[in-house]
């Protein structure tokens, strides 16, 4: 069976394309590092749909504790393999660059740049193998623009906006693509302690976007209608640059 691994999997964007993914066939694994209860409902929902899902937690961040992970899933599914990648994990430690703490710049750092570093390298030598894959890396409006009070999260996602345009260019000869989804401001866990109302202001269609917009733009790029996007950064963000 060909699966579909989100890492932060459990709540907000991570837990809406893990059942968008649901709807193409996949199976699921949703990872997650501390939330069980959140994994499992959104698990739960999957499967009571008729679909396939499965729960893997791990620390991104951790060398460790990707590699044991991967290689208790490798053991229990020696037939089945991972086609889809969402590299979805991160966190925000938001402060201004002069109060911030070295531990709010590193934890932000390591979530998004050694979780995409640890996951991809473990999942992609069997896309390698077959010949087919979709890395979906997600980035954020932060990455592209910057935005104050978030230099740490801003180098993470660009960062990762160019590890999708290198990784891209090594692996679309074995039908491997790489891209990178930047959403601007969405409905979720992570800008639930944002004011909607004044940032709402900022953006031309006047809303914050929705989870369930960007799992549909993420589903079409796992998808073999987006066979010919690679090393691509997609905004959805409502018209704000």
């Amino acid at each position: 069976m060909n699966y579909a691994l989100v890492t932060g999997g459990s709540r907000g964007l991570g837990a809406a394309i893990c059942k968008r993914l649901a709807q193409q066939g996949l199976g699921i694994i949703v990872n997650y590092r501390s939330n069980e209860s959140a994994a499992k409902a959104v698990a739960e929902e999957i499967i009571g749909n008729g679909g396939c899902a499965e729960l893997l937690p791990f620390d991104v961040s951790s060398e460790e504790s990707v590699d044991a992970a991967f290689e208790k899933w490798e053991e229990q599914h020696p037939d089945d393999r991972i086609t889809v990648l969402v590299n979805n994990a991160g966190i925000r430690e938001d402060n201004l660059l002069i109060f911030m703490q070295t531990d709010q710049w590193h934890k932000v750092i390591n979530t998004t740049l050694d979780g995409f570093f640890y996951v991809t390298r473990r999942v992609l030598k069997g896309m390698l193998t077959k010949r087919f894959g979709r890395i979906i890396n997600i980035a954020s409006l932060s990455g592209l623009k910057g935005l104050p009070g978030q230099a740490n999260y801003s180098a993470a996602k660009a960062a990762l906006i160019g590890a999708t345009k290198a990784l891209a260019q090594e692996v679309a000869a074995r039908k491997v693509t790489v891209n990178a989804v930047a959403p601007g401001f969405i409905k979720s866990d992570m800008t639930k302690d944002l004011d909607e109302d004044s940032l709402k202001k900022l953006v031309p269609l006047g809303r914050f976007g929705e989870a369930d917009e960007v799992a549909a733009l993420v589903a079409f790029l796992a998808s073999k209608d987006s066979s010919y996007i690679t090393g691509e950064t997609i905004s959805i963000n409502g018209g704000l640059y």
